[in-house]
């Protein structure tokens, strides 16, 4: 199913977390990258996400919690090629005591368009007994903020429908 057409005058007003230029590492036999490496982008834009909340390494580290991904859907709309620089852009959809509902844009900048969705649900967990637990007053208070912001937007978020917190 292919979701709605979105402006990508929407997405590029929300805030840039994530920059990456398209390596030879990242293509297939087809000569695009590889369904593989937008998983690894998206993962990897999820770091510097989850720190806008104050959740860094050093956190988790000093706290012993990390995080679960519990559900994520992709949604493959346009090629990325080799060198096509990417920015990966955030939305936040819902929030529980203990996970959150997002999503991500993957933008190709080199063609100026909407190359991927990443709907997610992550929890927060405390690694001590590897079990999720209720994000910490500080930390929930930061995801709101963003939330709130997110909730305001004037457009609809192309969600699956099949995920929620």
């Amino acid at each position: 199913m292919k979701p709605p057409a979105i402006p990508i005058e929407y997405i590029t007003a929300l805030m840039p977390i994530y920059r990456f230029r398209i390596p030879t590492a990242y293509l297939d036999e087809n000569g695009h990258m590889n369904m593989r490496w937008y998983l690894a982008i998206f993962d990897d834009a999820g770091y510097p996400f989850v720190a806008n909340f104050g959740m860094t390494l050093d956190y988790h580290a000093a706290h012993h919690t990390g995080g679960f991904d519990l559900e994520h859907h992709i949604h493959y709309l346009k090629e990325v090629r080799l060198d096509d620089m990417v920015t990966i852009y955030s939305r936040i959809l819902g929030r529980s005591a203990k996970c959150i509902h997002y999503m991500m844009f993957m933008v190709n900048d080199t063609q100026t368009a909407l190359a991927a969705t990443f709907e997610c649900v992550n929890a927060f967990a405390d690694l001590t007994i590897r079990r999720t637990a209720s994000y910490p007053e500080a930390i929930a208070t930061q995801i709101d903020k963003q939330l709130e912001i997110d909730l305001k937007l004037a457009w609809s978020a192309p969600v699956s429908g099949v995920m929620s917190v």
